[in-house]
């Protein structure tokens, strides 16, 4: 059970071990790495310290739209219809102070009259006059009361609270809690330790700084006015002496308070003080009883495996768990294998004994890694994302991705993806990179399969975070790779063959051309196999398109002595139609002549089936890269890369069993998108497979297949740089969308009377131009959601725009991604 029969061994690898493991142990001896996860919150008393795996493993994940990073997402808010731009926000609030403080000073200074203090005149006892201690108090009571009227009524014309919701709460926020604004702000009790430290000090210092201002005299006598106005003048100088020091005991109890309220002087001595035992344990037995109760619903716990009974199971890894040595990847892989236990219920007694044995190690990959030794990007193995960057909180982008994270995940790559961009871009490096560490960590849990190809030194990740490496053209590979994908079948290995070698003239020669290559290959393939029980080299195979009369001869007579009457009239056939013009036979001589160089000299060998990959092993989770020899041999590198898209899209649809999700992820498609390809991508989806393809401009692919390629992906991406032809593309496939156009019309003004002509003349010498007024129409049009020209020359350096498709038909609309945040 420790492989659950999906990782076994595919046959096809031969003897030897797996490059990049060699002399790697069955597992790692060290503690496995845990995911990078946001910090959170100081443990509650009596609770032990959360392991980062935990936190992450607890972490909310909402139910987005597509293309959304789902962990710990937190949607925003419904967009306000009459939400004010932040400039106008300010001048308002500020010219509503200066109104409200010109009238203040017009009331204080009697300029409006004493009408104001009528309220104050009639409310007042009658032996409260003018100039006594009374009325001096009520007096500024009342005047406290106006100028709070004043600041209401002003405050709400110039929309304050509004200004202090989105200014200045996100500062306060940030500067006491440290937290991003997309994140709500923690309780205080769940502040971390170097911010909780840092307010209680501050919370001090400000207190000590106001009471030495108060008592050196800095604020007046301001701050003891209750002393004086209650203390009655019967009284003696000792009990004046104790009621003053007893005023200033209360008052500074007060400031104390206020700093113990904001300073979080209760929770610091909560965490740090001498708290009793008693309530210790209390709270631990209430923190185990919670616990208990909320078992359930904590996947730490493995609530499916108890309720399946294999409580054992649960046990050891939950205790692996909260002891950190899980990671993310020992979790998905475990979980990968209990689905495969609840088919088929007759593995939990292997199951529980293999994960009692091993704990989070069990049901390990046949490499043995737990984790890539280099991780770049930031992963989410529950929900299988990769986050890729930060949607731009701009105009052109809906509401409700503004802000958020973007990703991507077998859901949408099950669609395929294509990705446009010039050099430097960041295509790969912001894009294939990412998304390729985390196909890999799938593979390591036993979820996906996958096929990198780029061209050798690219760096599309390091050889030990493959199981296979096969560099063509390089004498220290390890692995060969199959010409003929690892079919027993003549005619299908030769149409697979065919498209790779002439695949991108077919598109001149819709159709015709690429059957009389498979046809012509196919009467050399099916007599080859039928005399020598495989495939023929590829000199051997060069050496017969070449219509060579020895090779012919040789064949023959091995056919006619086996009995193999039906393959010898094949190959009357293929002599036959070399003599006729137009054949296909040289063309693929020639082309084969590229792959039969002295640096190819010991690949494609078919006598060595031992150190051959195949693509037919992708029932199995592996991470293969294939690198091919784009220095000095460009088009033998475009001729293998179509032959690899076209194995993948032939084997990955042939798949009996197609639990696994299947990626290709090719960097740099250059000339390797062919109608047939074209077809292959549109059946990967119903697979559970899909493709990654990036190119550097549109141009590369024949103009009759640009628009089918882009409709035949589900995932777009176009990069910063690319030019307005691709843009128009890209612009008709993601269509239009009903937006609000305003139409703003300036029109002069006559004027009639003479009063108002002459007031008009006037302004148009001082100003230089005509008296207009201005007419608003509203109206509803359809535009382009991204047009060429904004695509072309409106997304900045750093940035894509990103469209995705899931394979339950759920889209998003296209989005400005900055893939640098």
């Amino acid at each position: 059970m420790d492989t659950e029969g999906t990782f076994d061994s595919p046959g096809t690898w031969g003897p030897q071990e797996p490059a990049g493991h060699r002399g790697v142990p069955p597992r790692p001896a060290g503690p496995p790495r845990v995911p990078a996860v946001p910090p959170q919150g100081a443990p509650a008393p009596g609770q032990q310290p959360e392991s980062p795996f935990m936190t992450w493993l607890r972490a909310p994940r909402a139910k987005a739209q597509p293309g959304v990073w789902a962990f710990d997402h937190r949607p925003r808010a419904p967009e306000e219809p009459g939400r004010v731009p932040g400039r106008q926000l300010i001048s308002g609030a500020v010219i509503a102070f200066l109104c409200g403080w010109l009238f203040w000073s017009l009331l204080w200074h009697g300029y409006l009259g004493p009408y104001w203090k009528w309220p104050l005149r009639a409310m007042a006892p009658g032996s409260w006059q003018d100039g006594t201690e009374e009325w001096m108090i009520a007096s500024y009571v009342y005047y406290a009361l106006a100028a709070c009227v004043l600041a209401v009524g002003f405050g709400r014309v110039g929309r304050w609270p509004e200004l202090w919701r989105r200014f200045v709460t996100p500062l306060w926020e940030r500067f006491w809690r440290r937290m991003p604004p997309s994140v709500s702000p923690p309780r205080p009790e769940r502040l971390v330790a170097r911010p909780l430290v840092r307010r209680a000090a501050l919370a001090f210092a400000g207190v000590w700084a106001v009471w030495l201002l108060c008592w050196n005299g800095a604020v007046g006598s301001v701050w003891i006015w209750p002393l004086v106005a209650f203390t009655p003048d019967s009284w003696d100088p000792l009990s004046r002496l104790y009621a003053g020091y007893s005023y200033y005991v209360l008052f500074t109890l007060l400031l104390l308070s206020i700093a113990c309220r904001i300073g979080c002087w209760r929770e610091l001595w909560r965490r740090y003080g001498p708290a009793d035992q008693r309530v210790r344990r209390h709270d631990a037995g209430h923190q185990t009883r919670g616990t208990a109760r909320t078992a359930q619903d904590d996947p730490a716990e493995w609530p499916q495996m108890r309720a399946a009974g294999a409580h054992d199971a649960a046990e050891r890894l939950a205790a692996e768990a909260r002891s950190g040595a899980m990671n993310d990847v020992d979790h998905s892989r475990i979980q990968r294998a209990w689905e495969s236990v609840r088919a088929q219920p007759s593995r939990l007694a292997s199951f529980t004994e293999a994960v009692l044995r091993h704990g989070a190690a069990a049901c390990a990959h046949p490499s043995g890694a737990r984790d890539l030794p280099v991780r770049a990007a930031l992963h989410d193995l529950v929900t299988r994302q990769v986050r890729l960057g930060t949607a731009a909180d701009d105009d052109r982008n809906p509401y409700v991705h503004r802000g958020a994270g973007c990703a991507l995940d077998p859901g949408l790559l099950g669609t395929s993806l294509l990705a446009v961009g010039p050099p430097g871009s960041g295509k790969t490096a912001r894009l294939v990179r990412p998304v390729l560490e985390s196909l890999c960590l799938q593979a390591l849990a036993g979820r996906t399969a996958v096929v990198a190809v780029g061209a050798s030194g690219a760096g599309l990740a390091p050889d030990e975070a493959f199981d296979i490496v096969v560099k063509i053209g390089r004498p220290d590979s390890a692995y060969d790779l199959d010409l003929y994908g690892g079919t027993d079948d003549p005619d299908e290995a030769a149409a697979v063959l065919a498209e790779g070698l002439v695949g991108d003239l077919t598109a001149t020669l819709p159709g015709e051309g690429g059957r009389r290559a498979a046809t012509a290959l196919a009467q050399i393939l099916g007599p080859y196999r039928a005399a020598h029980g495989r495939f023929p080299s590829v000199p051997e195979l060069r050496e017969l398109l070449d219509g060579s009369a020895t090779a012919f001869g040789a064949l023959r007579d091995t056919l006619a002595a086996a009995g193999q009457d039906a393959q010898v009239r094949e190959l009357d056939a293929r002599e036959r139609q070399a003599q006729r013009a137009g054949d296909a036979g040289p063309l693929l001589a020639d082309r084969l002549a590229l792959l039969d160089r002295p640096a190819f000299a010991r690949f494609f060998d078919t006598t060595r089936p031992g150190r051959t990959f195949s693509l037919r092993t992708l029932e199995h989770p592996l991470r293969v890269r294939i690198d091919l020899p784009e220095r000095g041999h460009a088009e033998a590198s475009r001729m293998l890369a179509r032959l690899v898209l076209a194995q993948f899209t032939e084997c990955t649809v042939g798949r009996a069993d197609r639990s696994l999700f299947a990626c290709l992820v090719l960097d740099d498609a250059t000339h390797a998108v062919t109608p047939e390809a074209v077809r292959g991508l549109g059946r990967l989806r119903s697979a559970n497979a899909g493709a990654v393809l990036t190119l550097r401009t549109l141009d590369d692919v024949p103009e009759t297949l640009r628009s089918a390629l882009l409709g035949s992906v589900g995932c777009r991406m176009a990069f910063s740089g690319v030019t307005t032809w691709d843009g128009a593309r890209f612009a008709e496939v993601w269509g239009k969308e009903w937006v609000e156009a305003r139409d703003i019309t300036d029109r002069q003004v006559i004027a009639h009377e003479p009063l108002t002509r002459a007031a008009h003349i006037l302004r148009r010498l001082v100003t230089g131009r005509a008296v207009t007024a201005q007419s608003v129409t509203v109206r509803q049009v359809e535009r382009e959601r991204w047009s060429a020209s904004e695509l072309a020359h409106a997304v900045p350096a750093g940035h894509a725009v990103l469209s995705v498709t899931s394979v339950r038909g759920a889209s998003a609309p296209p989005v400005l991604v900055d893939l640098t945040k």
